[in-house]
Order: structure tokens, then C-alpha cells, then sequence
């Protein structure tokens, strides 16, 4: 009897551990597959959400490096008094300031003029100033043809411009004629067109005094200068004295 039991509880005990290590295995499979299973999902979702927040995340833009070029001295060049350069007109086309600046230009071209004269050009050079701020000029020498202030006829009169006038246009060829309204003559001995090309006239093999599309529509309310494209000498000298009060 005794051994009997014995071997009973022997095998109640192999049984019970058999069970035990059943149960533990069981246990352990669960594990390791939910951990299979589960893990790359979670992983997966991280992976997601951080591709998400890069791309949502702003990028700051390059930018290159300011470069800070040195200040430029500024080079004013006053324009004459009360007179503008070019074509006024096109200011206030069709305008009352129009209108009445048409019928006043004349009279301040004239006014402004120092010397007035027409005449042919004999010589052209560039000579340095003796003294200034200027380092050059160009020098013109004119034989005077008409002259109405300032010079006689037959006259060899020179003058001397600022070397930047003649790099801007303003030029002269030997034999040209021209009529000029010229400034008096700064402390440096320097003139130039009064208004610019506003105070210059080219002459024909006539004498007469020709008209740019400028000047047409500058003096078209001119009662002598008006309207006309080519011009007398004796009829524009006289709306120079009548400008000038003189007649």
C-alpha cells in the first residue's frame, strides 16, 4: 500500500510540472508573437510621424551674405535758373501751364543769354583749364556772322565748355553754322547753351534759322516764332528785341 501511494504522488507531481511548463510555454508563445506582431507597427507609426514632421518642419532659405558696395559721392549739376532742359512742353501737354509757358519761354531764353550770335564754326580742341576744379574744357572758336549781344560781326570769338557737355552730345563740327544763346562766362571762363539744346539753333545755307520739333513746340505761342519750321534772320532777331524789350 504503501508503495502504492507513493507512486501515485509521484505521478500527481510529473503531471502537475507537466502542466506548468504547458501553461509557461503557452505563455512565453504569446509574448514573443504579440511582440513580432506588434513592435513594427509601433515602429512603423514612428517612422510615419517623423517622415511627417520633417516635411512639415520649414526649412530655412540660404541666403547669401549682404555685400555693402561703397558710398558713391553725389555729382549734382544745377540746372539754369527758372529754365528747364528739353522739351518743357511735354510737361503739361494741352494744359493753361502749357500755354502760358509757351508764351514765356522765349522771353527767359533771352533774358538768361549772356551773348547771343550766330556764326560759323572754325575751330574745335580740348585744352586744360589753368586753374579750378575742372580738369578740361573744349575750346570753340566761331567767325561771327550775325551778331545781337555781346559781339560784332566778323568777330573770332572763342569759347570754352565743360568737357562733360561735349561726352553728353554737345558738339560742334569745323564749317557748322549755328545761332547760340550762350551764359556769361563763369569765374573759370566756362559757358554753355542756355536751357541746352533749348538755346541752340542750326542755320542754313540761307541764313535762316531752322526749328526743331523742340523749339516748334516750345514757341507756338510765339506771335513772331510760332508755327514756323524755318525762320528769317531779320524776323527772329526781332523777337529777340521784343522779347527782350528792345524793340
Amino acid at each position: 500500500m504503501t508503495g502504492s501511494c507513493r507512486r501515485l504522488i509521484a505521478a500527481v507531481q510529473i503531471s502537475a510540472a507537466l502542466m506548468f511548463s504547458t501553461i509557461l510555454f503557452l505563455t512565453l508563445s504569446f509574448v514573443v508573437v504579440a511582440v513580432s506582431f506588434g513592435a513594427p507597427a509601433v515602429l512603423r507609426a514612428q517612422d510615419v510621424a517623423v517622415r511627417q514632421a520633417v516635411v512639415a518642419a520649414p526649412i530655412a532659405p540660404i541666403v547669401p551674405p549682404l555685400r555693402y558696395l561703397p558710398p558713391v559721392a553725389p555729382v549734382v549739376i544745377p540746372l539754369p535758373p527758372n529754365l528747364p532742359r528739353g522739351n518743357p512742353v511735354g510737361l503739361y501737354p494741352g494744359s493753361s501751364e502749357s500755354i502760358v509757358l509757351q508764351q514765356t519761354f522765349f522771353p527767359q531764353l533771352v533774358r538768361a543769354a549772356g551773348i547771343i550770335f550766330s556764326g560759323r564754326v572754325t575751330f574745335v580742341g580740348h585744352a586744360a583749364l589753368p586753374q579750378g576744379p575742372v580738369p578740361s574744357s573744349t575750346k570753340v572758336t566761331f567767325q561771327v556772322e550775325q551778331a545781337i549781344r555781346r559781339t560784332t560781326p566778323g568777330q573770332m570769338l572763342t569759347i570754352r565748355e565743360w568737357s562733360g557737355l561735349w561726352s553728353n552730345g554737345e558738339r560742334y563740327r569745323i564749317g557748322e553754322r549755328v545761332l547760340l544763346f550762350l551764359y556769361s562766362p563763369s569765374k573759370l571762363g566756362l559757358t554753355s547753351p542756355v536751357a541746352g539744346a533749348m538755346g541752340r539753333f542750326a542755320v542754313d545755307s540761307q541764313g535762316g534759322i531752322v526749328m526743331d520739333p523742340q523749339h516748334i513746340a516750345t514757341f507756338v505761342g510765339d506771335s513772331i516764332l510760332g508755327g514756323k519750321t524755318i525762320v528769317p534772320y531779320a524776323d527772329f532777331a526781332r523777337a529777340v528785341w521784343h522779347a527782350s524789350g528792345e524793340e
